[in-house]
């Protein structure tokens, strides 16, 4: 079982090195003690050393999954050109400009040259390995393939993050066809409607129903909208937190998406995208298949899936064939049962489910083209008729005006 990880500081050094030129840079470590004697390993006496100033404006760029990605690649890289694990770390560590990404890889570095394995010392990482990573890691270790091994997640990494920005992408589109006719009506609510209101004054006539419901709603939000930014800043501060803390609403809404026209069909076709991309990686590299599910479960990224996951692996791990337990669950598609069906027979199941997520994967990026082809003149409607109403509401009154003279 891995230790708890420690917490890894930035310190800034100057010091002498062994031709007794002045040097500086970053390290990374534990410690100051530490910091200092590996200095010294490196043939530099170290004249100062303290912790690197953090700037107000935050800790540094966050690390992102892509980055994590491109670390995997590196890495492959440096290893099939036959440079050692541990100058690898110092190669990649030097070229990353995010501090805290230099600081991840100074970590990992520290930890294999204490004598952990490299698995090992990605477990300690939870937050930025998952399960998948790190047993692609161990399986490549063991088995002496740990480059292709790398490659093969980074492969991975890549193409699940690609995923989630397709989907990140269809989502984005009516929220901000929502936000922008909300914005626009807002404007013309505040700030328009109210000059036509002191016109219609003069009239001294009746104003049509549409145009008076208009009025009383601009009346409702020149009075209230400060309530009303404010209730929508609330509104949005529960969500979030109720997200962040509550894994029963989590959970709720996972099965709330699913139900959605369009939006529901694209995130069950990721999910199981996901779910076959995951268990091809896994089980193509040696992995156990009930092992391999214990990662597929969390990768799936939706409630539904992961607890038919969860069924499946205890259904596997009694003896029962993989397809006939996805049969079972009743939520995976009858194409990725019948391909694994396949597959387990042909003794080619990896083949198999990297066919279904090569499947899933142009099937959501057919639909993300196809909602942001139909988004653009969706945009153009609603605007059209949120502000063609409100001018209407406005002109209706000078029309029957003009008609009564």
């Amino acid at each position: 079982m891995a230790s708890k990880a420690i917490k890894v500081i930035v310190y800034t050094w100057e010091g002498v090195d062994k031709k007794g030129a002045k040097t500086s840079g970053e390290l990374s470590g534990h410690n100051l003690a530490l910091v200092k004697a590996q200095l010294r390993k490196q043939g530099i006496n170290p004249t100062k050393v303290r912790k690197k100033t953090v700037s107000i404006f935050g800790k540094g760029k966050k690390i992102k999954p892509l980055d994590i990605a491109f670390f995997a690649r590196q890495m492959a890289t440096m290893m099939k050109a036959g440079v050692p694990l541990l100058q690898s770390f110092d190669i990649i560590g030097e070229g990353a400009e995010n501090p805290n990404m230099r600081a991840l890889v100074s970590s990992l570095k520290q930890e294999v040259s204490a004598g952990n394995s490299f698995a090992m010392a990605l477990r300690q990482k939870p937050e930025y390995f998952d399960d998948l990573f790190c047993n692609l890691v161990d399986a490549g270790e063991q088995a002496g393939a740990l480059e292709s091994l790398l490659d093969r997640v980074a492969s991975y990494k890549e193409k699940t993050e690609k995923l989630k920005a397709k989907i990140k992408k269809a989502m984005t589109y009516p929220a901000a066809v929502l936000i922008v006719a909300v914005i626009v009506s807002g404007i013309l609510l505040i700030k328009v409607v109210p000059q036509f209101q002191s016109v219609f004054a003069g009239f001294g006539a009746e104003l049509p129903t549409f145009t008076l419901m208009v009025i009383g709603l601009s009346e409702v939000v020149q009075k209230w909208w400060l309530a009303i930014v404010g209730l929508f800043f609330a509104s949005v501060f529960i969500f979030k937190r109720a997200y962040k803390r509550s894994q029963k609403f989590r959970d709720s809404l996972d099965r709330f998406l699913l139900k959605i026209p369009v939006i529901g069909p694209l995130i069950f076709k990721s999910s199981v995208a996901r779910y076959a991309r995951t268990l091809a990686t896994t089980f193509a590299a040696g992995v156990p298949l009930v092992e391999a599910l214990d990662s597929v479960a969390g990768a799936t990224g939706n409630v539904v899936f992961r607890n038919a996951v969860n069924k499946v692996k205890q259904d596997v791990s009694t003896g029962m064939q993989l397809n006939f337990s996805m049969r079972s669950t009743g939520v995976f598609p009858s194409l990725a049962i019948q391909m694994t069906a396949i597959g387990e027979e042909s003794g080619a199941l990896d083949n198999m489910l990297d066919k279904v997520a090569t499947y899933y994967e142009d099937e959501v990026d057919n639909m993300v083209d196809s909602l942001t082809s139909l988004m653009e003149p969706m945009i153009m409607a609603v605007l059209g008729v949120v502000v063609g109403g409100l001018v209407i509401a406005m002109y209706l009154p000078i029309f029957k005006l003009g008609d009564v003279v």
